[in-house]
């Protein structure tokens, strides 16, 4: 089993219903969910013209590959509602990996640690809430 971190985000619709579904989609898929953060509003990045975001950030174990939690991630956002929009548009929900036990991985479709650790204080952050010492 791997201990993983996950981003949660909802901007559309009932925004904290959205996270709370996820997190029951997640766990429904194999995907065990140990610890939560709070919940923050964030401003939306990049794309700024949009309703504000609630975040989240999960502590997960799970038993398979970083590209089995993608897939999984795919399907929780379908299963609650996400509609392809474009690149930092609005969104019912939004799953990230963020990281993946130790793992480094750089590849087109899958960046492990998540390239928004570095733009956005808030994921650093929620991340600190449940492991201040992963950031150093």
């Amino acid at each position: 089993m791997t201990i993983a971190y996950l981003g949660l985000g909802s901007n559309l619709g009932d925004r904290a219903l959205n996270l709370k579904l996820a997190r029951t989609q997640l766990e429904a898929l194999g995907v065990l969910v140990k610890r939560f953060t709070s919940i923050d509003e964030t401003e939306p990045f990049g794309v700024t013209d949009q309703p504000a975001f609630l975040n989240q950030v999960l502590e997960v174990e799970f038993g398979g590959a970083p590209y089995e939690l993608l897939e999984i991630a795919r399907q929780v956002e379908a299963a609650v509602g996400r509609t392809p929009t474009y690149r930092w548009g609005p969104r019912v929900i939004d799953v990230d990996i963020l990281l993946f036990g130790d793992l480094t991985l750089t590849e087109p479709d899958l960046q492990i640690p998540h390239p928004a650790l570095r733009d956005r204080a808030f994921l650093r952050k929620q991340l600190s809430q449940l492991r201040p010492d992963i950031l150093g």
